[in-house]
Parts: structure tokens; sequence; C-alpha cells
């Protein structure tokens, strides 16, 4: 029985390593004297087609948003953006990198890690000011990226947990020093091969945001069934949203929608992974599900 799980490892290994080239990790290619961050806009997108559009009046003050994170963020950056400048007419800057972890975002590291030091976050929110920085990361437990030298959750889970929470200390206080901004930490879905590494994952996200004053957006509770935060699941109920635009409700007549794909349990995006890291290019129900819950704790909390 153990089998069908240790190919799902694999696969899941090969489909991080197939979205890990740090050259392809922004939304869009900026000028020469720029870090390969995504293009900024100050102007309102037209009215977004989401459910969120009508939620509620945009806030006085339009905030600017910060995105950074892995392959998750990587595949929803534009639908969070859309969000984002819909509803809150957001300054949006996305810098996602597939196969990272926070490590890799830290100040210092060089070659050691798979972002460059252009978009590291305290570069990056000493040049944009940010009043949000939201960080999306699953939690790179393999070591697929070498800052975090060698030290994987199959091999040693302590270690694991406690080099991910000294990590979460020195990137916050390395984003800190740079400007006066707020950290969304991004809660995650389930992980069918590990559910309790996901678990103390985001218990350490929920604990240093506590303990902070930085906030949380428990996306992953949007993405997991009601009842069953930590049990994975491949469809869920289709929301009103979703029944009401059948391209977000993949099967209207077992009133299910898809998440993930049948070749990949990690992912929400319903294309292909492909070996080039890009933006999700379909509308993929786990996305806008997650964008949303992103978008609503910026909302609550200007």
């Amino acid at each position: 029985m153990r089998k069908p799980w240790i190919v799902g490892v694999l696969l899941a290994a090969v489909l991080l390593g197939g979205c890990g080239d740090p050259s392809s990790g922004a939304e869009a290619a900026p000028p020469p004297e720029m870090p390969r961050a995504s293009a900024t806009t100050q102007q309102r997108a037209p009215a977004s087609a989401s459910p969120s559009a009508a939620a509620s009046a945009p806030p006085a003050k339009a905030p600017s948003v910060l995105y950074l994170g892995d392959s998750l963020a990587m595949e929803a950056q534009k639908v969070l953006g859309q969000e984002l400048r819909g509803e809150l007419r957001a300054t949006y800057t996305s810098a996602p990198y597939s196969g990272t972890t926070l490590c890799d975002y830290l100040e210092g590291t060089g070659e050691h890690s798979l972002v460059p030091d252009g978009d590291k976050a305290a570069a990056l929110v000493r040049r944009l000011r940010p009043d949000f920085v939201v960080l999306q990361f699953w939690g790179n437990a393999w070591g697929y990226t070498p800052c975090m030298d060698g030290i994987t959750h199959d091999a040693s889970p302590q270690r694991y947990f406690e080099r991910y929470a000294a990590d979460m200390k020195r990137l916050a206080d390395q984003i800190a020093g740079a400007g006066d901004t707020r950290i969304v930490w991004v809660l995650q879905g389930p992980d069918p091969i590990t559910p309790d590494r996901v678990r103390r994952v985001n218990a350490l996200y929920e604990e240093r945001a506590a303990a902070s004053g930085e906030l949380v957006a428990d996306a992953g509770r949007a993405v997991s069934r009601a009842g069953a935060r930590y049990s994975w699941v491949q469809y869920l109920p289709c929301t009103a949203y979703e029944h009401a635009h059948d391209e977000y409700c993949t099967q209207p007549g077992r009133d299910r929608t898809a998440l993930h794909r049948d070749d990949d349990y990690l992912h929400f995006c319903l294309a292909p992974t492909t070996s080039t890291p890009k933006p999700c290019p379909v509308r993929s129900p786990g996305i806008l599900r997650i964008a949303l819950e992103i978008t609503r704790v910026i909302r609550e909390n200007p």
C-alpha cells in the first residue's frame, strides 16, 4: 500500500523541480535596472468578474501589496493581482520563484539561493515600500533548494521544523527592518502525503502572527472540505458563484468542482505543469478561492 505514496512523493518532487527555474520567477520582465519583480500599476483594473467584485466598497486608501512565494504563488499571481486591483484598487507587485522556501528570500544567502539578490524580500520592501507583504510557501520539505542545507522533513522532522521556525523569524525581521509593512502568512491546504507536516507548518505561521501582530490568511481552508481541514480532496462542492459560472464549476452535474488535476495533488492550476514557471493560464477554482481569501484579509485589515 505504500508504493502509490512513494510514487506520489517522487512525482511531487519532479513537479517542483519542473517549476524551479528561478530565471522565470517574476510575472513580467522589468526594465534592466529593476529587480525581476513584476511591474506595478496604480490604475484601477476593469471590474472583476469574481464574487468579490461587489463584495464591499474599496478602502479609502488603496493598499500596495507585494506577493512572494513558491510555485503555488507562481501559479496564483495573476489571479490575486486581478482581485486586489479590481476590488481594492491596490498597487500590486509579485515576485514568486518556483521551488523556493523562506530561506531563499533571505538577504545574505547569495548563490546558496534560488532568488537573486534584487528580489530578496527586504530588497523589494526597501524599494517598493508596500503596505502588505503576502508570503505563500507550501514549506519545501525535500531539500530542493540549497539554502535548506539538506534538511528535509522525511529525514529529520524535528530539525526541519526548527529550521523553518528560525527562517520565519529571520525573514520577518529582515522585512520589518526594511520598511513599515504588514506581513500576511498564507496557510496552506492539505497534503495527502504528510498531512501533519502542513498542519505543523500552518501552526508555526499562526503562532508567529499571534505573537507579532502579523496577519494570517487561511487560504487552505478555502480548498479543504468543511469539518476536515487537513483531509486532502481533489473535488469540493461548487459555490454559488461557481454554479453561476460554468468555467469554475467543472462538474456541474455532480455539483462539484476540481481543485487539482489527476496527475498533480499539490498545485491548483488545472493546466499541466511546465518546465518554464508561469502563472496559471486557465481558470482554476482552487486558485480563485485562495486569491479571494487573501484579498479578504487585506480588505478587512486596512
